[in-house]
């Protein structure tokens, strides 16, 4: 495998695109969606490496009601510290939203990610540690940020890194229909959902600690 890898790094290859695993129907059951802008986010981490083979570190940040990537950090470490300061960008152009759902990493268990919560009235959320599925959202996006954007380029630098990741993740909310969008780009979407706190697709609550069987459907 090392031998592979050596090749691929000396001559530039890029990888084979493979295809999306799908997630069961019965993992996807239980759920709920969030009917405007805002009013659930999900985050999650990604890695990749450097064509010197020096890892990276990326944290993907999604609207689970408009299917937007507001953001995507990059950076070879992203404490907590980093993590709200993207969250805060983020917030100065659209608001913060009402529940935010994480897993149990130990840059979200801090008090950086704690205090950020109380300070802005955000209820974080966190999955039941081995259970993905319960954040189907960001799991199925990164599915496809891998697929279509990790995997098919030979990153030489973090900035040139950084570069190609904001094109693509650019292109992800202005060019491409998503069919659970009925066939609208998530940009589009999101213009004919405003935030709106005072509508729910239905209640949750939510227990300290812990979270009830899927959270959120798969999405395109």
């Amino acid at each position: 495998m090392k031998v592979v890898e050596r090749i691929y790094r000396e001559e530039r290859l890029w990888l084979r695109r493979t295809k999306r695993k799908k997630i069961p129907r019965e993992g996807r059951e239980g759920s709920w969606c969030p009917i405007a802008a805002n009013q659930r986010w999900s985050l999650d981490f990604t890695s990749d490496a450097l064509a010197n083979g020096r890892k990276f570190r990326t944290a993907n940040l999604k609207d689970d009601c408009t299917r937007e990537c507001p953001a995507i950090e990059v950076d070879f470490s992203l404490p907590g510290e980093r993590v709200v300061q993207m969250l805060d960008r983020v917030a100065r152009e659209r608001g913060y939203p009402d529940i935010l759902v994480v897993d149990n990493g130990p840059e979200l268990r801090g008090r950086a990610m704690d205090g950020w919560a109380d300070d802005h009235g955000v209820q974080l959320y966190f999955i039941d540690p081995g259970k993905p599925t319960q954040n189907a959202y960001i799991e199925s996006f990164n599915g496809r940020y891998r697929e279509e954007c990790l995997n098919q380029h030979w990153f030489t630098s973090i900035g040139e890194a950084r570069e190609i990741i904001e094109e693509w993740r650019i292109d992800y909310n202005t060019e491409r229909p998503h069919s659970s969008l009925k066939y609208k780009t998530p940009e589009e979407f999101a213009a004919a959902r405003p935030f709106d706190k005072t509508q729910w697709a239905q209640p949750l609550e939510l227990p300290d600690g812990s979270a009830p069987a899927p959270i959120a459907h798969a999405a395109e």
